[in-house]
């Protein structure tokens, strides 16, 4: 029969089983970085709307082309889906063929509720220089596309019935009641244009980076974590986070807004997944569009995700003091750098 002195023994022993068991399930519970990341990023996936259809034919059109002082222009056409068709300008650089080949950039055009501009203005044919920026890079010897995100220049209500704005909302509200968003399709369009700069024979497949100003900056930080293709991104002036979007009461353009995405993470996670691929953020420091101070975290948050990947070097931020939403000098020559070292 047990004494009490057994009894007290196995209960001992049982408690120390327990905290035992107890101590190795937390540590095993525990997620590495990989898991982390692989979690968050099939949750970022179900928020956006679900996997993005495989890409087909491209069925690229050629309409006409013009020559530049450096470079020429050809305004094309490609497939993103059936009966949708995407209104692009890629710039070639004198020099450049099949035969002596160059790394490509493709960039996304900013918001600014200037929805009859899209790419004409980095193409350098409409709007502000400052933003001419497809043709400074085609003059540094870059294989630049410029394409018409929806709801911009060539891309608005076809029937003329909504316009400005409204079809923005229109289409924002359309993907998502079908459970879907504009950052889906907005992701979706991005990859073809990625796809269109793999087919052409100019372009040096493994050299390829993207570039946005604003919705641009947004655009890229939203591709980058589902594009691999993309070896070297940089967004300028804009990093909104739903912790400063939220704290300001800040009215923003509809691809950055994810669905269910705020339960899970904020969008500086959505850029940190981008790693070990190169990354730089320029920001202004009174930039209306991105609050500062959670900007500032948000940076530190990507720099950690970076280290954590092996890769610290391959994120770099300038914030500018006293500066607003613009690319200033200093922004485009932190831009010019880094293409240099990424993609040379």
């Amino acid at each position: 029969m047990p004494t009490r002195r057994d009894f007290i023994k196995s209960t001992t022993l049982a408690a120390g089983t327990t905290a035992l068991t107890a101590a190795t399930t937390s540590q095993a519970a525990k997620p590495d970085v990989k898991t982390k990341n692989d979690t968050f990023r099939k949750e970022l996936l179900e928020c956006l709307g679900g996997p993005w259809p495989e890409s087909g034919d491209l069925k690229p059109k050629k309409l006409k082309t013009e020559q530049k002082e450096g470079y020429r222009l050809e305004w094309i056409t490609y497939e993103l889906e059936p009966g949708d068709r995407c209104p692009a300008i890629l710039l070639i650089p004198d020099g450049i063929s099949d035969k002596s080949t160059a790394p490509a950039v493709t960039i996304w055009h900013q918001h600014a509720g200037q929805w009859h501009l899209g790419k004409t203005e980095p193409a350098g044919l409409a709007g502000n220089p400052m933003h001419h920026t497809g043709a400074a890079l085609a003059k540094l010897g870059y294989v630049v596309l410029c394409p018409d995100a929806l709801c911009f220049e060539e891309r608005q209500d076809p029937e003329k019935k909504l316009t400005r704005g409204n079809y923005e909302r229109f289409e924002f509200l359309r993907y998502t009641v079908a459970g879907k968003c504009m950052a889906w399709k907005n992701i979706l369009d991005m990859l073809r244009a990625v796809d269109y700069l793999i087919s052409r024979p100019e372009v040096k497949a493994e050299q390829i980076g993207c570039y946005g100003h604003s919705m641009g900056s947004t655009h890229t930080w939203l591709v980058g974590p589902w594009e691999p293709r993309l070896k070297a991104l940089v967004g300028n002036c804009c990093l909104p986070t739903y912790e400063g979007i939220h704290r300001t009461k800040l009215l923003h353009c509809f691809p950055n807004f994810i669905p269910g995405i705020y339960e899970h993470g904020d969008t500086p996670d959505i850029a940190s997944l981008i790693a070990p691929r190169a990354l730089h953020l320029n920001l202004g420091e009174n930039d209306h569009g991105t609050p500062i101070k959670e900007a500032r975290s948000g940076v530190k948050n990507i720099a950690k995700a970076y280290a954590e990947a092996g890769v610290p070097e391959n994120f770099s931020s300038f914030i500018e003091k006293e500066t607003g939403h613009v690319l200033s000098e200093k922004m485009w020559a932190h831009t010019k750098k880094f293409f240099a070292k990424h993609l040379s």
